[in-house]
């Protein structure tokens, strides 16, 4: 069966003569030795040997439809397991047999994985060390890090392989995502368009520090005397009408002092499907540190944080050139004032609790409850030159602060001993000075990092070049959106989001549901979805971007004054957002929504590293790929676990092969898992399972891959997904385990897997139970 079939022709043409000269061997020796002179006894030979002959050769025939039915069989078979399971026997088994991807994307990662450890030649050390914290017992506080041997003193063996392990990770998505704007916004690529233009050189002016440096104070100190009326703390102040100042700050540079000013839907219509939006109004942001105190069911300023918070605040005021003589006056009295508006404040689970969040009134009814502002001269100016009334809804988040805001601001209007000061006036200018201050030069904001530390925080200072990422989406998002979908794999990324859900709603039917009432309702509300990539028809070319822009005037040296106009292009996007109707895409958004009856992905989902249209589909699927399906469970099956006895079980089986391969159950380690635990457990395993199935699903469409570094189809896939495990989501608390380990789940259930995942020293035959 081996043999090709012009080798069985030419074997089989051979054979008759061969076995013609057996049969007529005896005959040939008589007809030597006794002449047979008849004639007819001689025709009567040769009609018997025409007969052998014709005998012979249908016996011959015979076989050979025998043997071709018997090979046309075993092609066949092998067609069938071929098309059945198209890629498990080609991606497992061949190791280097696709040609290699050689794009400069592909060889940034063959680089990247070279640095990461492979799990597949390290399976011990691998698999159990979490990402960034101890994800071994129940509560992380206090715990020991890393692997359990480090209880028995190898701590420092185990903290090399967790560095090793890291080294070569890809980044969370919001990071990568930022880096791929600054590669834009960097890139010496020059467009015609004046709006990009303008884009990148607010970037470049954002980079800019030592401009910034050289500038000082006196761009903040302009805009106070010229914009703002002056200020008494640096010695002169008109004495301006406090609503005329505050709608200022809030129609111009989108600071809010005493409260808080967003847009939002109300969550009873959105349910229905309504896209209306309204004004919310929210406690404000405020700068002093203040903490709940359950037992009174108020919040309180903290006292151990109070004087590194008036350390400061003179800090600030020294910097900006306030005599010593007033400026502890100004300070007092911001402090006083911001803890008395502290009071007010309330968490938002006690808000919640109580009620307090989404509720209805008009702009009328809100002015009853809290006289002091001028609610519709400050709306109108923020919303300009949008035609607010007073019949207006609006929705209020914290009333009960709103209310207690009103007599505070009328009691310091009416101090007037100190009138002549400005306490709120005051108030308003160190709030503005804290939303302009990564304009000013960096003594500002270190300051401002002082204190955070002081006050407990350990997390990192963010470098420039991320921050000014961020600041130029504020004011410049269309054409970021623009540039983006200009470099974005459209057709590669649809083609992903509709294998993956395809995959997500056959993993649905292979659950056993409690009833058959839960499936239905969950097929109904999957079945009525349409994923799609999101993208925005508001902007159709960079024309109409550069006549959005064309207003905007940007200075090559001025940070502050380029920052300041990107305050005013924030605020205008907010009163589009008002009265628009479609959902606008947020770039920036890194999981997807459902709006309507469409199941939405942001384009920032599918940047490099995680995606590329170069990329090996093995590597994409193995990341982006797998991202996507867990964030689909997450957005469509919240509460799973009470629908489904599969998720308690897949939940425990995993664990018990976790505990059992982390020899837990002997050290005394061992507790079971909560509810969300078990839940996270399956939605990530099912992730993984969902992914690969839509690996395979592209490679039924489109057979045939690329590989990276001459690995298998499925080792490149699990390697591309131990790289992005450790991406951070709201869920990552609830992990009890290191992500990666389900591939040794996924390998001990199949034989995808280029080699063994044992580890002699720790397993067990309990290991290999299948979940």
């Amino acid at each position: 069966m081996s043999a090709t079939p012009t080798e069985l022709e030419r074997q089989l043409s051979i054979q008759p003569s061969s076995q013609q000269d057996l049969q007529r061997g005896p005959q040939s020796e008589t007809h030597h030795q006794t002449l047979q002179p008849e004639a007819q006894l001689s025709e009567s030979n040769t009609e018997q040997q025409q007969q052998q002959q014709a005998k012979l050769l249908c016996i011959r025939l015979q076989k050979l439809l025998l043997l071709f039915g018997g090979f046309s069989l075993c092609v066949a078979l092998l067609g069938l397991i071929y098309y059945k399971f198209p890629n498990q026997s080609r991606s497992s088994n061949q190791t280097g047999a696709e040609a290699p991807c050689l794009s400069s994307a592909c060889q940034l990662a063959s680089a990247r994985l070279s640095m990461s450890v492979d799990p597949f030649q390290e399976p011990c050390d691998y698999f159990l060390f979490a990402c960034e914290s101890d994800r071994l017992s129940p509560g992380r506080e206090g715990s020991q890090r890393g692997h359990p041997q480090n209880h028995s003193g190898n701590s420092e063996r185990s903290g090399q392989s967790k560095e090793r392990k890291n080294r070569g990770k890809l980044p969370d998505r919001k990071t990568a995502l930022l880096q791929y704007l600054r590669d834009i916004l960097e890139s010496n690529y020059t467009s015609r368009s004046s709006a990009v233009q303008k884009a990148k050189q607010f970037y470049a002016s954002c980079l800019d520090t030592g401009a910034i440096a050289s500038a000082g104070v006196e761009p903040f100190i302009s805009l106070i005397n010229n914009q703002l009326g002056g200020w008494a703390a640096l010695g002169q102040w008109n004495q301006t009408d406090f609503n005329y100042t505050l709608s200022l700050l809030m129609r111009d540079y989108a600071t809010f002092p005493f409260f808080n000013l967003y847009v939002g839907k109300d969550p009873k219509e959105a349910a229905r499907g309504t896209t209306k939006r309204y004004i919310q109004i929210d406690q404000p942001d405020l700068l002093i540190p203040f903490e709940w105190n359950s037992k009174a069911q108020k919040s309180q300023a903290r006292t151990q944080t109070l004087r590194p918070f008036l350390e400061t605040c003179k800090r600030y005021l020294a910097l900006l050139g306030a005599p010593p003589s007033t400026s502890m006056l100004h300070v007092a009295m911001f402090v006083s004032l911001s803890s008395e508006l502290a009071v007010a404040a309330a968490p938002l689970q006690h808000r919640m609790s109580k009620g307090q969040l989404y509720q209805r009134m008009t702009i009328r009814e809100l002015q009853v409850q809290a006289p002091a502002i001028d609610w519709l001269f400050c709306l109108q100016a923020a919303f300009h030159p949008l035609a607010l009334l007073e019949d207006d809804l609006v929705f209020v988040h914290n009333l009960p602060y709103i209310v207690q805001m009103s007599p505070i601001i009328e009691k310091w209007l009416n101090k007037h001993e100190l009138n002549s000061s400005g306490p709120l006036q005051t108030f308003m200018v160190l709030n503005l000075l804290y939303t302009l201050m990564q304009a000013l030069d960096s003594r500002f904001s270190e300051t401002a990092n002082n204190l955070s530390a002081a006050l407990g925080n350990t997390d990192r200072v963010a470098p420039r070049w991320r921050y000014c990422v961020l600041e130029t989406e504020k004011g410049f998002d269309s054409v970021l959106t623009h540039l983006l979908s200009q470099r974005m794999a459209h057709q590669e990324a649809d083609e992903m989001i509709q294998n993956i859900f395809s995959s997500f709603k056959s993993k649905l039917h292979e659950l056993k549901w409690t009833d058959e009432k839960s499936l239905h309702s969950v097929m109904e509300k999957v079945q009525s979805l349409k994923p799609r990539l999101w993208t925005t028809n508001e902007i159709s070319g960079e024309a109409e971007l550069d006549l959005l822009f064309s207003k905007v005037s940007l200075s090559s040296h001025s940070f502050f004054s380029n920052y300041v106009q990107l305050l005013s292009l924030w605020q205008k996007r907010r009163r589009k957002v008002l009265t628009e109707q479609n959902e606008a895409a947020d770039i920036f958004s890194a999981a997807p929504l459902v709006t309507g009856n469409e199941l939405v992905f942001p384009l920032g989902m599918f940047v490099p590293p995680l995606f590329h249209p170069t990329y090996p589909r093995a590597m994409n699927y193995g990341a982006t790929g797998f991202l996507l399906a867990k964030d689909i469970l997450h957005l469509l099956l919240p509460d799973i676990y009470s629908q489904s006895e599969t998720v308690h079980a897949v939940g425990e089986c995993v664990w018990a092969r976790y505990l059992t391969v982390a020899e837990r159950r002997r050290r005394g380690g061992a507790f079971p898992l909560s509810a969300a635990q078990k839940q996270e457990v399956w939605v990530q395993y099912s992730a993984l399972q969902i992914a690969l199935q839509a690996y395979y699903l592209s490679l039924k469409s489109h057979p045939g891959d690329t590989s990276v570094s001459g690995l298998s189809l499925t080792h490149l896939f699990l390697r591309s997904f131990s790289q992005v495990n450790c991406d951070f989501d709201p869920y990552d608390e609830v992990m009890p385990l290191e992500s990666s380990f389900l591939i040794t789940v996924i390998c001990a259930k199949s034989h995808l897997c280029p080699s063994s995942l044992q580890c002699p020293s720790k397993t067990t035959q309990h290991s290999l139970l299948t979940c």
